[in-house]
């Protein structure tokens, strides 16, 4: 093992966790005496092993968040080509819940003309004008919420299966209603404010933007 050391002598700063394996020799010492070799060892293999947890945690972290902005780019391209604006609506409704391993996406406008027209296309819901502003107020555009019980008014009929929420302000264009991109979830805990907005957010302005162009198309 010497001989294999003295000829790979970067062996153990390529492969740190080897130091865990091995055991500090023993070494007669009178009474009263602190070993010092000993508890230095002991307190480089603690330090390794919490290194090598905060390791094991990054790696973890950054595997999930490289699944997430896969989810959402695909799930942009989704909506990005649409064929028609039903199949828009039925895209957001229904293909992002799956697309973004979530249990149900909807949309939510205000009602801004005080009527309640019928509305063929499920996951598509109405909310009182000042709704959204009342969630967000003038500047905030995304609300992540841990520890939720659904509400009816934006999810419906799946409002409960909801127990935390992604809500997303959506913009279809100028004198438009204000929009809600909903998104829920049956597992607490997984939409959070300490959560990045920029994947979800961007993924909202692609939806708008796309709402809104079928709406107001260009001439």
């Amino acid at each position: 093992m010497v001989a294999f050391l003295r000829r790979h002598p970067e062996f153990l700063d390529e492969h740190p966790e080897a130091l865990r394996l091995l055991r500090p020799p023993g070494r007669e010492i009178g009474d009263g005496v602190v070993d010092f070799q000993q508890f230095l060892f002991e307190r480089q293999r603690r330090e390794l092993d919490r290194l090598n947890a905060e390791y094991r945690a990054l790696i973890g972290v950054t595997r999930g968040n490289l699944a997430s902005q896969a989810r959402v780019h695909k799930a942009a391209l989704t909506v990005l080509a649409a064929p028609s604006f039903g199949q828009l609506l039925q895209i957001v409704t229904t293909d992002l819940a799956v697309l973004l391993d979530v249990d149900v996406v909807t949309i939510a406008i205000e009602n801004i003309a005080g009527i309640t027209p019928r509305l063929n296309v499920q996951g598509i819901h109405l909310v009182p004008a000042g709704a959204v502003e009342a969630q967000f107020g003038e500047d905030k555009s995304v609300l992540y919420e841990a520890e939720v019980e659904g509400d009816p008014m934006l999810f419906g009929a799946a409002a409960g299966l909801v127990r935390s929420q992604a809500l997303l302000r959506l913009r279809f264009g100028r004198e438009t209603p204000t929009g809600l991109l909903c998104i829920g979830t049956r597992k607490p805990g997984r939409f959070h404010p300490g959560l990045g907005t920029e994947l979800l957010g961007f993924l909202a302005r692609i939806v708008g933007i796309s709402i809104g162009l079928w709406l107001n198309p260009v001439r």
